[in-house]
């Protein structure tokens, strides 16, 4: 299914991705605002994940504290850095971008999670390596917002260390 989903993902033009970015980035924005949201930890997009980053700029410019997701070993929950959007930017062993200087700080507690697929009961399918998973299990729980493209919503079973996420945010609908 992770296969399926991730070509799903790769084959959408780059013309609707751009579109459906703008929409998903507008509903978070809009989102923030209404919750009040101080500190936000994101994501730097991978594998044809949606693509905030210009909502990054405006809630660091509206005074958001954001952070970014690290992965300091494996098998372990995420780490978290201080991030400003433009800041110098190296990739991990993992390939995956982080601050260039690392700023480690304490779960935000908002946190967006890039869903390769979702099903209805907001349960999230991801890459399978389960560093968001190991993340959520941790207390105090944050807050969770993921983050999709409509057309991938699946249909799957949820695992017994999986944890549903509080809202998925698509190009048409809150969940």
């Amino acid at each position: 299914m992770r296969k399926a989903l991730l070509a799903t993902r790769r084959a959408l033009p780059v013309a609707t991705r751009v579109r459906w970015d703008a929409a998903i980035a507008q509903r978070l924005l809009d989102w923030c605002a209404q919750e009040n949201v101080e500190e936000l930890g994101v994501y730097w997009p991978l594998h044809g994940e949606p693509d905030l980053h210009d909502a990054y700029a405006q809630l660091a410019a509206r005074g958001v504290q954001l952070s970014l997701p690290v992965v300091l070993e494996k098998h372990a929950p995420l780490a978290f850095s201080d991030w400003t959007p433009g800041e110098p930017m190296v990739k991990d062993g993992m390939g995956v971008a982080v601050p260039a200087q690392l700023r480690l700080r304490a779960a935000p507690a908002t946190l967006l999670v890039p869903c390769l697929g979702f099903n209805e009961q907001r349960y999230r399918l991801g890459y399978g390596g389960g560093y968001y998973d190991r993340t959520l299990a941790a207390a105090p729980r944050p807050r969770t917002i993921g983050i999709a493209y409509a057309c991938l919503a699946a249909s799957f079973p949820n695992g017994e260390y999986d944890i549903a996420l509080d809202h998925i945010v698509t190009e048409g609908d809150l969940f």
